[in-house]
């Protein structure tokens, strides 16, 4: 009863703002939470449990404290850790955390003529004033410095909730409260903004997103409904913005959506049904595709750890009529079932970790599409994923990869970079060396059928190949670039472990003697192999076109002509099904094929036989001797490209890129565009080879450089037409036109067909 006195003693010294708030918490305050220390709607309370009786500390005008204490308390508001980690049951939120500005002006009671108070601010601080002031007051100094969280407004605070540290004679008083912040999701209490919006990203990056208040969720009015390949999803406002919602949705990312769809597509004609996992769901946008397009050829998960996600994701799945099968542990869980009509139409949503669930299920489809790196989820993905199956990756740490932050690269991956001109196909390959790293320690290879980077992201698509034999070969492909920071020549160190006595002889290019100093770098350890599966591609096309995908079309074929190094001209449009077999990585795979009257499919070294689609006539398991054929080095597209303006001359005009791939062409070169750079050339030409045939066929450019003054063109011809019967192969070496009139060599490069005239001087 002392002890409750004494509450009462102290409670009627406070202002009335701290009685009222006071009054609240009292009656908010169970015996549950009477054992850690609590921050609860602005006041600390210091609860212990002695005979039912509350010990209230209570903060006075004038109360000297020890300095024990406050160094305690001080720890505490640094640290963020004034949580209230006992309480379960939801309370009411604190008066300075609203929705909108007219909600704060409501509990001002604004009327015209008549003061009012600052409902966030003491008396001794803000004193009451007309309507007007106090509508300015509270628009430019508490709502414009709030912190904005899931459509709420955390305002900044002068309340006495919390004290401030003592100033240098050992005092505090009521008017010295700081300002502050309260937590919507665990009630603590941050002084500074930075601060409190460092203290929600933890929140949020834990997985800490429900508040533990009484709130008011989102009217459903508020979403927004998107559509995409004929699937309708619901998405919260900001959903392009990560850092503002829960369920994040890129409409920029439709092109890798679709991308890996038609990967998902050929692996259904190969197998059916296949189960295919969405690990990081979000809005379940991507799922929702692969059912409903899909259908019975795919068992379709979708994950999220995440509350608000797999709500927001059952939710599109009754909207798109589709049943849901609800499983939030590591067991079954229940069935909720939507409006569907069949029962291939089922979508099982979990709520795991995407290692666990990895862990946990077998798959034949992985996707991983995390925020940022995907390398903490690559070993759990290849643990259980079935023989043959497909693992896709997209990362979108560009920055890292791109060698933006070449230290964060080098923590993540393991990799040394620098940015270099093919900067693009260098973040593909440091990625696939990553994968097959994660692969070979799980005793499988990888082929890689698909590689893209582009502007925000870098998409993977590999193969699963069982067994030690095959980790062994991929595990070879990782290797070391040397690259040389001069000319830009490149090539992949030599197989062996024997120290090199000079590195540099093994570049092409003769820099490090022409040059002083060191002139070359090692880059990776990066991917040497093929990026691109010519076979594979080609189906993935054919699906692109069965399904009206026709953003992916143009990047298919472009994909397909780097694959086979040839122009977009030399590109045939048959069916990648016309052939009874379908050769990957050395391994036969089933394709249908329905007008052939039998075919023969080899699935590593076993050959069946099989009468027409569907329809078995017999069935011969011959056992092969080899089991895997090793496809030819020699049908590899070249690594890396060269970026034509990268390798200009100055005061020379190149050809056009096209033109110049012809001119490759006909030299014997393999040659290509490549879908990493708009203006980059993919050629086995070595690059002393690719600066001649660039500089053959450049033209001056007609408005300087020469010794005495400007070459005159005559009328009625044109620049381009210097280079018109080059396709023809007409065109000769060059020659050096002189003028023996008026003893000036004119010094720039002509062909033979182009007919020179100078001005009479």
């Amino acid at each position: 009863m002392a002890a409750e006195e004494a509450a009462e003693a102290s409670l009627a010294q406070l202002s009335p703002e701290g009685r009222q708030l006071r009054r609240e918490d009292d009656h908010e305050e169970t015996p549950e939470d009477c054992g850690e220390t609590a921050a609860l709607n602005g006041v600390v309370v210091s609860g212990k449990m002695k005979n039912n009786n509350l010990d209230v500390k209570v903060t006075e005008p004038g109360l000297e404290t020890e300095e024990k204490g406050m160094e305690e308390e001080s720890a505490r508001e640094s640290d963020s850790s004034i949580l209230d980690v006992s309480s379960d049951y939801p309370r009411e939120k604190h008066i300075s955390i609203q929705r909108h500005l007219v909600d704060l002006e409501k509990l001002a009671d604004l009327k015209e003529d008549e003061k009012k108070p600052c409902p966030l601010c003491p008396e001794e601080k803000f004193r009451a004033c007309y309507s007007h002031k106090l509508h300015r007051h509270l628009q430019n100094l508490h709502w414009k410095v709030s912190v904005e969280f899931e459509g709420y407004r955390m305002c900044i605070c002068h309340l006495p909730c919390r004290p401030v540290k003592p100033n240098v004679a050992g005092d505090q008083t009521s008017s010295k409260m700081g300002a502050h912040y309260h937590c919507i999701i665990c009630s603590a209490t941050i002084t500074r903004r930075t601060d409190m919006i460092g203290h929600i990203n933890r929140h949020v990056n834990k997985g800490e997103t429900e508040s533990r208040f009484i709130t008011v969720p989102a009217p459903k009015s508020s979403r927004e409904v998107v559509k995409e390949s004929a699937t309708d999803v619901q998405v919260l406002p900001n959903y392009s913005t990560p850092q503002k919602t829960d369920s994040y949705f890129n409409p920029k990312m439709k092109l890798n959506r679709q991308l890996i769809f038609c990967a998902l597509a050929v692996l259904a004609e190969e197998r059916k049904p296949i189960e295919c996992l969405d690990a990081f769901g979000a809005t379940g946008i991507m799922g929702l595709q692969w059912a409903k397009h899909l259908r019975t050829s795919v068992k379709v998960t979708i994950n999220d750890c995440n509350e608000n996600s797999v709500t927001m994701i059952q939710e599109n799945c009754h909207l798109n009529k589709m049943k849901v099968k609800l499983n939030t542990k590591e067991e079954d869980g229940d069935e909720a079932m939507g409006d569907g009509e069949e029962n291939a139409d089922t979508i099982e949503v979990t709520r795991m970790d995407a290692n666990v669930i990895m862990h946990l299920r077998s798959f034949d489809f992985i996707h991983l599409d995390p925020f940022g790196t995907s390398v903490n989820y690559l070993d759990s993905a290849f643990r259980n994923v079935r023989n043959l199956g497909i693992v896709s990756l997209t990362s979108t740490d560009v920055s890292s990869l791109y060698a933006k932050a070449q230290h964060i690269a080098l923590r993540h991956y393991g990799c040394n970079i620098v940015r270099t001109e093919y900067y693009k196909e260098l973040a593909a390959r440091i990625v696939i060396a990553a994968v097959t790293r994660a692969a070979a320690r799980c005793n499988k290879g990888v082929d890689v059928l698909l590689a893209v980077a582009l502007e925000h992201f870098v998409l993977v698509v590999v193969r699963v190949l069982r067994g030690p034999t095959p980790a062994d070969d991929s595990a070879k492909k990782i290797r070391y670039l040397i690259h040389c920071q001069w000319c830009e020549e490149r090539i992949f160190q030599k197989e062996g472990n024997m120290v090199e006595e000079n590195p540099y002889q093994q570049l092409p290019c003769d820099c490090h003697g022409s040059m002083p100093g060191k002139t070359a770098v090692v880059l990776g350890p990066l991917w040497s192999g093929a990026l691109f599966n010519t076979g594979f591609l080609r189906r993935m096309l054919f699906e692109a076109a069965q399904y009206g995908l026709d953003e992916a079309q143009p990047l298919l074929k472009t994909l397909v002509c780097e694959a086979e190094c040839t122009t977009l001209k030399h590109f045939t449009t048959h069916s990648p099904y016309d052939e009874n077999k379908q050769e990957e990585c050395g391994v036969y795979i089933k394709t249908p094929n329905a007008s052939a009257e039998s075919s023969l499919v080899h699935d590593t070294g076993v050959t069946r036989i099989f009468c027409g689609p569907g329809k078995r006539k017999s069935e011969e398991v011959i056992r092969t001797t080899p089991k895997r054929q090793k496809p030819e080095s020699s049908a590899e597209h070249p690594a890396f490209y060269y970026n034509i303006h990268r390798h200009s001359i100055k005061g020379m005009n190149m050809p056009k890129l096209n033109k110049f791939l012809n001119y490759l062409s006909e030299a014997g070169y393999r040659v290509s565009r490549t879908h990493f750079d708009p203006m980059g050339v993919r050629t086995n030409a070595p690059l002393a080879q690719f600066k001649t045939v660039l500089m053959k066929y450049s033209t001056p450019t007609y408005t300087g450089g020469q010794a005495e003054g400007p070459v005159h063109l005559p009328e009625g011809v044109l620049a381009g037409e210097q280079i018109q019967a080059a396709p023809d192969g007409k065109e000769e070496d060059a020659e050096f036109l002189e003028d023996d009139e008026s003893g000036v060599a004119t010094d720039y490069v002509v062909t033979a067909d182009y007919t020179t005239h100078r001005a009479a001087e």
